[in-house]
């Protein structure tokens, strides 16, 4: 069974939810979810970073890889935690993660770190002060605002998060 047959015969679709994978039905709910879903890793990532850069003195550029970096690992971890449970190998999870969160997670860490140091001070902000965990939070919204349009646009063209659906 290739592929297609497999999202056509999905548990996933039959519970009604299969429109999700077919290019041009995507819509805006389903598009804020997968950003959603994608945000988590990222953000995961995204903080996990900016507390261990800053605790440990980094300089703004090693914090600034230092979260990138983490968030891709935890990106994609999430996605292929949920594929490899579909039975998927490893290596195919971890292609199908590729394929699905590549681009969402580039756009949310392009808009999250730009906002963080365009924040006059946040990259030089404490661990204990407001300043370091509201330009994070903050960073964090605008990225999910900016790449759920994107992941729309990607699912409603079979990419994205929609080849993950293939795999529920």
């Amino acid at each position: 069974m290739d592929t297609h047959e497999h999202h056509r015969t999905s548990e996933h679709e039959r519970a009604g939810h299969g429109r999700a994978s077919r290019p041009g039905s995507t819509t805006w709910a389903m598009a804020a979810q997968a950003t959603l879903h994608c945000l988590t890793g990222c953000a995961i990532g995204e903080v996990l970073g900016m507390v261990i850069g800053t605790a440990a003195g980094f300089n703004n550029a090693g914090t600034i890889v230092l979260s990138i970096a983490l968030a891709f690992v935890f990106g994609y971890a999430l996605t292929m935690r949920g594929v490899i449970r579909s039975g998927l190998t490893l290596a195919a999870a971890f292609t199908v993660a590729l394929a699905a969160d590549t681009v969402s997670i580039a756009v949310m860490e392009v808009i999250d770190n730009t906002v963080v140091v365009a924040i006059p001070g946040a990259m030089d902000a404490q661990l204990d002060q407001w300043l370091f965990w509201g330009a994070l939070a903050l960073s964090l919204a605008l990225a999910f605002v900016v790449t759920t349009p994107v992941n729309r646009w990607m699912m409603s063209r079979g990419h994205g998060h929609a080849v993950v659906h293939a795999h529920h």
